[in-house]
């Protein structure tokens, strides 16, 4: 379990508290104008994202991991090149939608942070859609299952993950409830369910 900054060391109790104010905070990034503010695309805006969802959790939330990391036998960026890596990945291009869905790929392969790596991405993914094409990801119209899949071979094979999220754009993005309904989604991917984004919303 990881260390954190609500003195909780009860794993269960850990998660609802990280999903209730982390999944609050994704939804307020929308309204309040920090996006907005950023550079999409950028490591920057990376770290800031994952600080406001994280950072009255962890500590480390924003700070780059100086430990290797992997997933069901996969190995993510070694620590040891972690920071080249990412630079490499920010210097991508990001004009067309191919281009942002390979530079997600390609960060989501570094994944600089210990924890929260996927639901700030997803972020920052569709805040590069945001601002390059206008459209934002319903990521309600991609189950669990087929994006788990699809992430899983994306770094040989990427195919997948640009139909699946060409599928879900949308250009309803001032829509709250499309949002909320999205967060919802992304969250669940990574087994988070306990709270619904609109009810957390203040």
């Amino acid at each position: 379990m990881l260390r954190n900054k609500l003195g909780i060391d009860d794993p269960v109790t850990l998660a609802h508290e990280e999903e209730r104010l982390s999944k609050a905070a994704a939804l307020a990034l929308y309204g309040d104008g920090t996006l907005d503010a950023l550079v999409p695309g950028s490591f920057a805006a990376l770290q800031k994202i994952h600080v406001r969802l994280f950072g009255k959790i962890y500590s480390f939330a924003g700070e780059v991991r100086t430990v290797n990391l992997a997933k069901g036998g996969f190995r993510f960026a070694s620590a040891l090149y972690l920071r080249s890596a990412v630079r490499a990945v920010e210097r991508m291009p990001q004009s067309t939608f191919d281009q942002i869905v390979e530079k997600y790929v390609e960060m989501n392969v570094a994944h600089p942070f210990r924890e929260g790596n996927g639901r700030s991405g997803r972020i920052w993914l569709d805040h590069m859609l945001r601002r390059e094409l206008r459209k934002t990801v319903d990521w309600s119209a991609i189950s669990r299952e087929d994006y788990l899949f699809a992430m899983e071979r994306s770094p040989v094979r990427d195919l997948e993950i640009k139909g699946l999220l060409r599928g879900a754009l949308s250009d309803r993005v001032d829509d709250v409830t499309l949002l909320a309904r999205g967060i919802d989604a992304s969250y669940a991917y990574e087994g988070y369910a306990a709270f619904r984004a609109a009810d957390l919303l203040d």
